[in-house]
């Protein structure tokens, strides 16, 4: 029997959509299939959807829980910069299911602390519910005591702050729990139009400046039965006798109301600090004496301070060093001197801080008991500012017409609240392109241009570098490579605005004009580089190049890095990871050379390599300049002009070419190019350039006035001159 064409038309369609049915309708099982050991008896699992982004996990057709990636819901930097990305489940009862670690850069795990101590850490989390009070170091009444990763405190407290944070702010848009942190319109908000004057026991009586003291002794106490430390000057184990010494007196208030801040500043002082305040921030002044330090070692460390932090509502905030405001003798009456004290600034926009509430602040004391170990204990005090200094307004109309909505998503909010750092960012991008649009008539000016360039190399080692911590790498290269492999999210990577936005603008300039924009203009370690080869040169320092057949072996050598580094990271992303040091990006910038010292050492012998060898680095070992190289390849534009004579005869720019990117030919290799516009400086100079001089010496010639003519007269046909006659007397 024969069977109908239409009818085997629907069968093979039918076919089609039942292969196809398990790729549509995986969820995010697909990407982390663990999640089936978390959840054994679901039946499907969705999308990551929602604010903030979760998927949810069914049995049947009941939720039965959320998982989620912390980055997209929580991104707190850590001790590296760049956040822990965790995968989180809880189930509709608010515990934590399961924790797990995808991704993280901690530089600390990758000298002398196994990631393995972190994976476990991590665990510690399973079985408890996401509204605990989970302390590290413990301490705090009705908190619960997670011990910290032995000389790991930032990170072991970053993780924290990531789990806690984002599972109760998931938990709380699902109603599994009660939001804490809900507003209304008539949300208390700080008076700042109040003012009286007041004296230290005023304040310190009304409770606008709080107090914790510690003795040694109940520093002790609280490390009865653990390890002791065995150090001589052991600060947790006071020798006999001295028991009620001061371990630390500390006093804080929150300094934004007027009647504290004006008080305990002065007028000056605090109108400075509000300057420095965006809507929503609060200012902690704490002050201390005794033997022990509440910066600690963080400040140093990495830019986090381990031993100093606020709680609220279960979120914890952790203060970098850009939190930090110094804080000078006060004129407030009656108040003691203090050996140490500082101002930290608490940021709304990624904590959600509200000085109006109830918040505590948490103090660690660790006590080392080795070489690599160290214990911990939190001692906390609760702080809640005065009713008399708060207010209810009658509508927040206003306020909210300027912010962003409620149910706006998590990586908008970063946005706008980083939207002065983004502001600066794309006001250089758009001096940088001013720069490539009209660099035909900059050349014309070279003082002015060597000035500008200068000036836009400190801009991107000081801003982009060093304080927005923005460096590029090719670690970022390998990390969209696997998105694009195992699920593309750009929540992901909207996350940091400042690494999005210069990815997006090195793309753009990749696709029209190739890597030397960016190696030339925006890379930090670059920048850093050539403006100590520029100082070399004004003191004189002799420069050395390698000969032309050994320069050009040594440009393979990055290529070979890459492609080592890229096979790695097919296999494993952390171990291309941990090989990517080779990139002294994270020491030199990101850490501000505060690492261990081989690390250090390592990044500056390349930094003092190109006082003596320009950008010895980037011209032979970057791997990141290797990739934009092969990506630059196919670029649409040559905007460096040359002319006939270049290469042939004329070796003037190869031979002034700082990075011999110019071949003896005359052709500009622009895998090598840097875009520092030398060339084409030279290439109108009619001084220099020698099709130019040449111009030029014709011009002058012509302009030369001709010679006045010299007639020589013949004496033969010269003629007769007649005497003049004699006059009669």
């Amino acid at each position: 029997m024969r069977v109908p064409r239409p009818l085997i038309t629907r069968v093979l369609l039918a076919l089609c959509l039942l292969l196809l049915a398990p790729a549509t309708l995986a969820g995010i099982d697909a990407k982390h299939p663990q999640l089936h050991e978390v959840f054994p008896q679901a039946t499907r699992y969705g999308d990551i959807e929602g604010t903030p982004p979760a998927a949810a996990v069914y049995q049947g057709d009941e939720i039965i829980g959320y998982v989620f990636e912390t980055v997209m819901v929580a991104p707190v930097p850590a001790y590296s910069g760049a956040p822990i990305n965790l995968l989180v489940s809880i189930g509709t009862d608010g515990s934590i299911r399961d924790a797990r670690v995808l991704e993280q850069h901690e530089p600390i795990l990758l000298v002398g602390i196994p990631v393995q101590k972190l994976y476990d850490f991590v665990a510690r989390y399973i079985g408890h519910r996401v509204d605990d009070q989970i302390v590290v170091g413990g301490g705090a009444s009705g908190s619960v005591r997670i011990d910290a990763i032995s000389s790991a405190t930032v990170t072991s407290m970053v993780v924290n702050e990531t789990i806690m944070n984002s599972a109760l702010k998931v938990a709380a848009s699902r109603k599994l729990i009660a939001d804490a942190t809900d507003t209304d319109a008539n949300a208390a908000a700080v008076r700042t139009d109040y003012y009286q004057p007041a004296d230290w026991d005023t304040l310190t009586g009304n409770g606008a400046i709080g107090h914790l003291q510690l003795k040694r002794q109940a520093i002790t106490d609280a490390f009865k039965g653990q390890p002791e430390s065995g150090m001589v000057d052991d600060a947790t184990a006071p020798a006999p006798g001295h028991e009620d010494d001061v371990f630390i007196d500390l006093y804080f208030a929150d300094v934004t109301p007027p009647t504290v801040g004006r008080n305990l500043l002065g007028a000056d002082a605090h109108a400075d600090l509000m300057k420095q305040l965006k809507p929503g921030d609060s200012a902690i002044a704490v002050m201390a004496n005794g033997i022990y330090s509440f910066k600690g070692v963080g400040y140093v460390r990495g830019g986090i301070f381990d031993r100093v932090h606020v709680l609220q509502d279960g979120k914890l905030v952790l203060f970098k060093d850009t939190d930090l405001v110094p804080l000078n003798d006060t004129p407030l009456r009656g108040k003691p001197g203090f050996a140490e004290q500082a101002i930290f600034i608490v940021r709304n926009g990624g904590s959600g801080f509200d000085a109006t509430r109830p918040w505590t602040l948490q103090l660690m004391v660790n006590r080392q008991v080795g070489p690599l170990q160290s214990i911990y204990h939190t001692f906390t005090r609760d702080y809640r500012m005065p009713a008399v200094y708060t207010t209810r307004p009658e509508s927040s109309a206003e306020s909210q017409s300027s912010a962003l909505p409620a149910n706006a998503a998590l990586w908008q909010k970063i946005w706008y609240g980083r939207r002065i750092d983004i502001a600066v960012l794309l006001a250089g991008l758009t001096v940088l392109t001013l720069i490539l649009l009209f660099q035909d008539w900059i050349v014309k000016y070279p003082v002015w241009l060597e000035r500008v360039r200068t000036g836009f190399l400190i801009y991107t080692l000081v801003f982009i570098g060093w304080y927005e911590l923005a460096q590029l790498s090719v670690v970022n290269i390998f990390t969209f490579v696997q998105s694009l492999l195992h699920g593309f999210h750009w929540e992901t990577f909207l996350m940091d605005p400042m690494i999005f936005i210069l990815w997006v603008f090195v793309a753009a300039t990749l696709l029209l004009l190739g890597r030397g924009v960016y190696c030339g203009w925006l890379c930090p370690f670059g920048a850093l580089q050539e403006l100590v080869g520029k100082l070399a040169k004004r003191l004189r320092v002799p420069q050395f190049e390698f000969p032309r057949v050994v320069h050009e072996r040594l440009w393979a050598l990055k290529y070979v890095i890459l492609l080592v580094l890229f096979g790695m990271s097919l296999q494993s992303l952390n171990t291309a990871e941990h090989y990517a040091e080779v990139e002294p990006f994270k020491t030199a910038i990101t850490l501000h050379f505060a690492r261990s010292w081989s690390y250090v050492l390592y990044a500056v012998l390349l930094v003092g390599v190109s006082a003596f060898n320009h950008k010895f680095y980037c011209r032979y070992v970057c791997p990141l300049g290797a990739g934009l190289a092969v990506s630059g390849r196919w670029r649409l534009f040559e905007w460096l002009r040359r002319r006939p004579e270049c290469g042939s005869p004329c070796q003037v720019c190869a031979n002034e070419c700082e990075v011999k990117a110019i071949s003896p030919d005359g052709r500009i290799n622009f895998n090598e190019c840097h875009y520092c516009l030398d060339c084409q400086v030279t290439r109108i100079n009619d001084h220099k350039c020698p099709p130019v001089v040449q111009q030029r010496k014709k011009r002058e010639r012509a302009a030369r006035p001709l010679p006045t003519p010299i007639v020589l007269i013949n004496p033969a046909n010269a003629p007769e001159t007649r005497e003049p006659a004699p006059v009669a007397d």
